[in-house]
């Protein structure tokens, strides 16, 4: 029994010497950071830059040409470069022309659009929309946010696809010299 006392001493011992050797090593290594990504990641991100709300603004002009196809004019105050679609739609019929444009000093223009033998009489919808911001340039992403979250007002809603928020503006016309009774507010192309 005495020798089991003795092993059973020095195993206490031993294992009191150990403990008591590594305890504290183990905690300072514990508090330090291991990486210098670990201790950029402990300190506080500096807050991002406030981006004021951007209250879109569209207003749109539309003319037949000589070869009855139609011409869109616009003013806005999106970005300059910021990509637009422009689309003309015959309601009757649901035929549609599009085309891309973009922004410059506040203004955009499209067209002519229409099919090559001249738009019918008849009532006609223009729409223009602002793409989704994973399809505009940098500097238009840093106004109006890498989701369109900065976009702002009545002519903003969500996109379709679920790629952030977008901004579009309709108006309604009736092209032909004699135009139709109609009691929605809409303009009216007559040919020149």
């Amino acid at each position: 029994m005495g020798k089991t006392l003795g092993y059973v001493g020095v195993v206490l011992v031993a294992t009191l010497l150990l403990h008591g050797c590594s305890g504290p090593e183990e905690e300072v290594a514990q508090t330090q950071p291991n990486s210098v990504a670990e201790e950029r990641a402990s300190e506080p991100e500096p807050p991002a830059p406030q981006v004021e709300p951007l209250n879109v603004t569209m207003s749109l002009s539309a003319y037949l040409r000589p070869d009855r196809r139609i011409m869109v004019e616009g003013d806005t105050n999106l970005p300059n470069d910021a990509q637009l679609q422009v689309v003309v739609e015959r309601e009757i019929s649901r035929v549609r022309w599009q085309e891309r444009t973009h922004v410059v000093d506040g203004k955009f223009e499209a067209g002519p659009l229409g099919s090559g033998s001249g738009l019918p009489d008849g009532s006609y919808t223009v729409t223009v929309q602002l793409g989704e911001a994973t399809v505009q340039p940098e500097n238009v992403q840093a106004r109006i946010g890498t989701q369109g979250e900065y976009l702002a007002g009545e002519l903003v809603s969500q996109s379709r696809h679920g790629l952030g928020q977008v901004a579009t503006y309709s108006r309604r016309f009736l092209v032909g010299s004699e135009p139709r009774r109609t009691r929605d507010q809409v303009d009216i192309i007559e040919d020149k």
